[in-house]
């Protein structure tokens, strides 16, 4: 009886162990109960059109079970990875824009938003959050913390947005936000 159970055991722990070796060494994902595109996309760092592109998918609906490409097929050399936050924080976020006078357009960190306007940047206070440090902002997206401001003092941060009718919409409000590095 023992040895019949150290055999059984030793069978699933082998059908289990090779099952998900196979998977991590690929550039797929198998759906859970509970996932989504946006949900699959934002963990492998890519877009919700990135994975319907790649998996050939015409809508968003996705079945338990279901693998996806989390990689661009076209490019193993770069594969998606997972990207973990190394800390979690609430801030209050406003927005800004360049459309004020004697604006540069030039971050603390040097980035020239007037010559890339569609580049994410947030403004921290370097004391919480490091200058050049990626971070998630939901409804905003990933972006880089390159700049400073006079009144991001603390637990605030301000996100770019080139529009100035954008930044009015995107007012002030609390998100719980994912610093990457």
């Amino acid at each position: 009886m023992k040895k019949s159970l150290i055999t059984i055991s030793t069978s699933l722990m082998l059908l289990f162990g090779i099952s998900s070796g196979a998977s991590a060494a690929s550039n797929t994902y198998t759906v859970k109960k509970g996932d989504s595109l946006s949900k699959i996309a934002k963990t492998y760092h890519i877009t919700v059109n990135q994975l319907k592109q790649w998996n050939h998918l015409s809508s968003d609906l996705i079945k338990i079970n279901q693998v996806l490409k989390t990689a661009n097929p076209g490019n193993p050399a770069n594969p998606a990875k997972p990207v973990k936050a190394i800390k979690e924080i609430t801030v209050n976020a406003s927005a800004y824009t360049l459309n004020f006078k004697n604006c540069t357009g030039i971050t603390a960190t040097g980035i020239n938003l007037k010559k890339n306007p569609n580049q994410k940047v947030i403004s921290v206070d370097p004391k919480v959050i490091k200058l050049g440090s990626k971070v998630y902002v939901p409804g905003y997206g990933y972006a880089i913390a390159g700049d400073t401001g006079g009144a991001i003092k603390g637990y605030k941060i301000d996100v770019f947005i080139p529009s100035q009718k954008a930044a009015v919409q995107w007012g002030r409000k609390n998100v719980k936000i994912q610093i990457l590095n």
